[in-house]
């Protein structure tokens, strides 16, 4: 099993990255989030885990242990798959995902892309006791952050900008998904989020 990586960041794209390790190119998926804060010729430390199915084995990284942990222990949940696992934790952090179970929040898991309200329940159900109790430290991913306060837009921006968009074009696509969820600004709460619709409507395009 390989429990983390170190090594140079080799490429970043949409929803992988590559990191030399000793001259081996390791794959590794993760949500935008991760991708955002690597870049290509630095180097990085991620946790990971390995997904292994008969035709293939998929290596999943993440910024920290208690991401990896939740992504684990998500795909205890009938149904759920590391792709809805992975999807979960592009949206909210892991103390979010603990607040959500704790509260038994159906709305914010039915935020996910993904997720219905069956599916929502059933990790509701299935992962009660499992996370523990939230501990305050995820409450941006739950909008709780006070704190931080103003609009986050220039992060999504920025996320965008270090993904290989040129500026000009990162800032549009935000405008764009923002102006067709009917606000002009992003929660902290929100920053996953929205970077990851963002990258979703814009579809690979670097142009």
């Amino acid at each position: 099993m390989i429990a983390s990586l170190t090594g140079v960041v080799e490429h970043v794209s949409l929803d992988r990255a590559v990191i030399d390790v000793g001259g081996v190119g390791y794959l590794v998926h993760a949500t935008p989030g991760t991708l955002a804060g690597l870049r290509t010729g630095e180097r990085a430390r991620l946790f990971t885990t390995m997904v292994v199915r008969e035709e293939s084995m998929t290596l999943y990284a993440f910024t920290d242990d208690d991401e990896r942990a939740l992504f684990e222990t998500a795909q205890s949940v009938s149904g759920v798959g590391p792709r809805i696992a992975l999807a979960v934790l592009a949206v909210h952090t892991p103390d979010a995902v603990r607040r959500a179970v704790h509260t038994q929040d159906v709305k914010a898991l039915t935020r996910v892309p993904g997720i219905g309200p069956k599916v929502a329940q059933r990790i509701l159900l299935e992962l009660g006791g499992k996370l523990g109790a939230p501990t305050g430290d995820g409450a941006a991913g739950s909008g709780a952050t006070a704190g931080t306060g103003g609009d986050q837009r220039g992060k999504v921006v920025e996320a965008l900008v270090g993904l290989g968009y040129p500026a000009k074009t990162a800032d549009d696509a935000v405008a764009r998904v923002l102006a067709d969820g009917g606000t002009e600004t992003v929660a902290d709460a929100d920053v996953a989020a929205t970077l990851r619709a963002t990258l979703r409507m814009m579809g690979g395009r670097r142009g």
